[in-house]
């Protein structure tokens, strides 16, 4: 894979942060980010400093903003932890796990409403994980599930409205799936596997539906998939499509062609890197949380992110 490693020089914008993920690049230059092991979302500023914009508890994971301009996050229900060798890491389904949830957020106040929770229209929320908005003013998300001592939760991708007025599972089975993401012409849904480590594609047909026989024996496409022991974790998408998914294991972000080929891979130093997203005039810069050393980093991507919906 040498051939294919992209530089990136990475400075620290913040650190102490208690498994950060989620990162959503605001206009002001701040960036807005969970902390999961926390149970709180955090502004980080330019300059490092970080403020508490609401404290939803829980496993907070996923964000992203909504047509309403509020904050709107998948809740996984929370995780039991480790730490050892300077690194913290989710182990297990929290003890005091209550189910997931999707909750919207005004960032001016910090009121955290539950829109929908377990059990809503018919539907499971085992672990709420990441969250894409569609031009139509509804939103996917993934369920990636509980992990409990000899099980696991069997898991799906989701759509919903961002009215509370439908929440609908689209795709069932998914390999406990954890990023999520569209194309820049909104006609193709990607969603990362954590523990196949797949890149996934879904043909969307119309706002919360996807093409049910797009891949061989289902909706799914498999896109890509490395070689070696390692975990996918969130993505973003680049402005010509790219797809820009968090390796855990291999310590950085795979970057990967809409035709299913790695273009290049840009290392990191922590094995627990999670999420990517970008900001800045150009969208060139580059956020990515290194969530085991609780770190936000950030640098100039080669080429720019995907502005995404309702997000300035």
């Amino acid at each position: 894979m040498t051939d294919t490693i992209a530089a990136v020089e990475w400075i620290t914008v913040a650190t102490g942060l208690r498994f950060p993920e989620g990162p959503v690049a605001m206009a002001d230059g701040s960036v807005v980010l969970v902390e999961i092991a926390a149970g709180r979302i955090t502004r980080v500023r330019p300059d490092g400093a970080t403020e508490t914009v609401a404290e939803p508890g829980g496993g907070p994971n996923g964000l992203a903003i909504g047509p309403d301009g509020k904050l709107y996050c998948c809740n996984n229900g929370g995780f039991n932890w480790v730490e050892a060798n300077g690194y913290l890491a989710p182990h297990g389904q929290a003890d005091d796990y209550a189910g997931g949830r999707i909750e919207r957020i005004d960032l001016a106040t910090g009121a955290v409403e539950t829109l929908y929770k377990d059990g809503d229209f018919g539907c499971s929320l085992r672990g709420p994980n990441d969250i894409v908005f569609d031009d139509a003013g509804g939103f996917w998300f993934t369920d990636h599930g509980k992990t409990r001592p000899r099980e696991r939760d069997v898991t799906g991708v989701f759509y919903a409205r961002a009215d509370g007025s439908l929440l609908k599972e689209v795709i069932f089975p998914s390999e406990n799936p954890n990023g999520v993401g569209l194309a820049p012409d909104g006609r193709r849904l990607y969603a990362a596997e954590t523990y196949t480590c797949r890149l996934m594609a879904f043909n969307v047909v119309a706002p919360g539906e996807v093409d049910g026989t797009a891949g061989p024996g289902g909706p799914g496409i498999p896109l890509y998939r490395p070689a070696g022991y390692k975990y996918f974790d969130s993505l973003g998408v680049e402005a010509e499509g790219n797809i820009c998914v968090a390796t855990i294991g291999e310590s950085g972000i795979s970057v990967i062609s809409p035709a299913g080929e790695l273009v290049e891979f840009v290392p990191t130093d922590d094995v627990f890197t999670t999420n990517i997203c970008w900001g800045g005039a150009d969208m060139r810069d580059a956020y990515v949380t290194c969530s085991g050393s609780g770190r936000l980093v950030k640098g100039r991507w080669p080429r720019p992110g995907l502005r995404l919906q309702y997000n300035g």
